[in-house]
């Protein structure tokens, strides 16, 4: 979600305060007084009359308390907790929030409805800047997505100096995605202006609501969380592109997409094209009715459909017999906010998982046909990897815009198969572009679990199987072609694994993250089952803070993860591989470029940050994240539910996400790569020829880094 500036939160305070009396939890009034019929059923609508459903509903107490209890004991699972505190450089000034004092604040804090204290939550909680950690509630994140026909980019003139433009794509975007709305926002226009969007299409943006744009951009950077590094953040506001499992993908930002209806309209002041004088309107955001949600027709319906607890909100005992458990053991309502394609629901925790989680699901918006790339596909493409040659001869492109599928064997032969035929084709250098790639499976995790699912079911790709392939065997791809990990080691996280290591038969599949044989020690050594790996217990102070942890863990994919024998040979000297993004890499995306970079000398570029702020090639690191109900599976199936410090059943259909394992670095081994320089090689000025258009980016690449 975004915040464009002081005016709109004051707007959106004001828009609250006049709203009338909250009615009681899931009450509605008459129908006709009763605003949430008033959007039931409409696919646009204004974002006031969306705030004035959200708002007509009172916090019921119970509910806020089940809500902030799972939360507070989720987090003692989460490895980053009192590092966020007060981050390490050179993260010290974007992270600090201390998050159990927070949440008692907001315990104690009096809410007119439950909207704001969703919004309060929902915030604190991301200013984190951390991706992993982030609270979702589907009865208000992205129910209706607001949206604006002017997404922005950031772009560098001749001269140099770098300006907000109306992105030139705009148009072309708004007309193919939001044909039913374009006369709205046509009409909208004054004067000469009336009918003439298209006109506006590349303009120069002068003033948001009346200020520098700049001021909407860094107040945006306040609330967007995810990524620890300001200049991502301030990345966030703008357009950019993605490779998705069907199509390439548009990705509005957040000045032009909102997942809550925080902006009613805004006010831009601009210079058009070969005009001399400023011109300023008023636009309105309208909001859409969300792909995922569930449709309703009153406040009564909209609670039942969208707002409490769903089959799967909550984990399941994995050996209960009772079929309601079984149910909800495939389906994942939080799935819908995971920054990567749909996957099986079936597959869903039975793979070492990292990936992003945000409020607005992941962009299904197409990239305009003519900034598609137009140069063949080579072989081995497939979903979200799609491999091209330049028209250089020897320059290869790996477009890969997540680290998971729905065919772990289909994605990992065609990450084989592409690159080995980029190399036939003459390609000596490769260009990996991971532009808002949130992250994936890490690796499969263990040959019994392979071989039992692989003739029925699909998997994802890890990480480790790309870096490995395109180095070849040496000591930084073999066995760990990743990072050394860690886990946090609290009190119920250690009586999950002294409950398994009494008794394997909870877990015979190895299923659960708690199980001994699914890890490996710090020399590579896998534990068996009666090994309790969290001991000894490693005690360490953070932010002033007493915190324990696991012992150090090794490698947990090679080679039983991989369905495919890798390479004898590297496939690119990593010196000629650069990697290319917005700085939106994450998770199994930053594992892999951290490895490539810190590890083979590979050189990375961010595309088109702002040029006196410093810029990240990736961030969120993490190591394997997880969520509420991934906790809960854990906890229940080892019958510990009645422990004091588990969370009870969420009432609601939410659900909190977590990081339970931290990458350990790769400069400084004993501290988390998390809150560790990444420095792009290059900040890519992006001009009006360049704006999405992944070829020509690629093309100017190759000429200033591998020429």
């Amino acid at each position: 979600m975004a915040l464009l500036s002081r005016f709109i939160v004051a707007a959106f305070a004001l828009a609250a305060t006049v709203q009338g009396a909250p009615q009681d939890l899931g009450q509605p009034g008459q129908p006709s007084s009763d605003p949430c019929a008033r959007i039931g059923g409409q696919k646009w609508v204004a974002p006031s009359e969306v705030r004035a459903c959200f708002t007509s509903v009172r916090v019921n107490e119970t509910v806020k308390a089940n809500i902030l209890d799972v939360i507070n004991k989720t987090l003692n699972f989460h490895t980053s907790t009192n590092y966020q505190i007060r981050a390490p450089q050179p993260f010290t000034s974007d992270v600090r929030v201390n998050l159990p004092t927070e949440l008692e604040r907001i315990k104690r804090q009096f809410y007119r409805s439950e909207y704001d204290f969703h919004v309060d939550l929902s915030r604190t909680l991301k200013r984190t800047n951390d991706g992993h950690a982030a609270w979702t509630f589907a009865c208000y994140d992205s129910l209706f997505v607001n949206y604006v026909p002017t997404p922005l980019t950031l772009l560098t003139s001749p001269n140099g100096t770098q300006n907000v433009h109306i992105s030139p794509e705009a148009f072309n975007v708004s007309s193919a995605e939001f044909p039913d709305q374009m006369d709205v926002w046509q009409n909208a226009l004054p004067g000469r202006l009336n009918g003439q969007l298209e006109t506006l299409s590349g303009s120069r943006v002068l003033l948001i609501n009346g200020r520098d744009p700049f001021d909407a951009v860094n107040a945006n950077t306040l609330i967007t969380g995810s990524y620890q590094a300001f200049g991502t953040r301030q990345n966030a506001f703008f357009s950019s592109y993605q490779r998705g499992n069907e199509s390439w993908n548009y990705i509005m930002g957040n000045f032009a997409q909102q997942s809550l209806p925080l902006s009613d309209t805004v006010r831009l002041t601009i210079l058009r094209s070969n005009r001399t004088r400023p011109e300023t309107f008023v636009l309105p955001y309208r909001s859409r009715f969300g792909s995922q949600s569930k449709s309703f027709t009153d406040t009564a319906s909209w609670r039942a459909n969208n707002c409490v607890a769903q089959p799967g909100t909550n984990g399941v005992d994995r050996n209960s017999n009772d079929p309601a458990s079984r149910l909800a053991a495939v389906e994942d309502p939080m799935a819908r906010y995971q920054q990567q394609p749909p996957l099986p629901p079936a597959l869903a925790g039975k793979y070492p998982l990292d990936v992003l989680i945000d409020s607005s699901p992941l962009s299904n918006v197409v990239l305009p046909e003519e900034l598609q790339p137009s140069l063949t596909a080579v072989n081995g493409s497939r979903s979200v990897s799609q491999f091209y040659l330049l028209k250089d001869g020897v320059t290869g492109i790996l477009a890969l815009g997540s680290f998971s599928d729905t065919d772990y064997n289909e994605l990992h032969r065609g990450l084989l198969v592409g690159l080995l035929n980029l190399k036939s084709l003459g390609a000596t250098r490769l260009i990996v572009d991971v532009s808002n790639n949130g992250g994936g499976y890490v690796c499969a995790a263990h040959v019994s679990l392979f071989v039992s699912f692989l003739s029925n079911l699909s998997n994802a790709i890890g990480l480790e199987w790309l870096h490995r392939i395109i180095v070849g065997p040496k000591s930084t791809s073999e066995p760990q072609a990743g990072l050394d990990t860690k886990a946090r080691a609290g009190p119920l996280a250690r009586s999950i694994v002294d409950e398994l290591v009494k008794n394997p038969k909870l877990d015979p599949e190895g299923f659960l993250n708690y199980n001994p044989t699914n890890w490996r020690d710090a020399n590579n050594v896998p534990f068996n089952a009666s090994t309790n790996w969290l001991q000894p217990v490693v005690t360490k102070t953070v932010n002033r803070r007493p915190d324990a942890f696991s012992p150090r863990l090794g490698q947990e994919c090679q080679p039983d993860g991989f369905p495919y024998a890798p390479p004898t040979e590297p496939l690119f000297d990593p010196k000629q591989v650069v990697i290319v993004s917005n700085g939106r890499c994450a998770s199994s995306c930053s594992l892999f470029s951290i490895s490539m970079v810190k590890y083979e000398g590979s050189k990375t570029v961010v595309l088109g940050g702002k040029q006196d702020v410093a810029q990240q090639y990736c961030g969120t690191v993490g190591g394997q994240s997880t969520n509420f109900r991934g906790i809960d599976t854990e906890i229940k199936t080892t019958k510990l539910k009645g422990h004091p410090l588990a969370p009870p059943d969420l009432l609601v259909n939410g659900g909190q996400g977590i990081a339970w394992r931290l990458a350990f670095g790769v400069t400084d081994r004993e501290e988390p790569e998390e809150w560790q320089d990444h420095p792009a090689d290059l900040n890519l000025p992006i001009t009006a020829k360049l704006a999405n258009n992944p070829v020509a980016i690629w093309e100017e690449v190759a000429a200033k880094l591998l020429s």
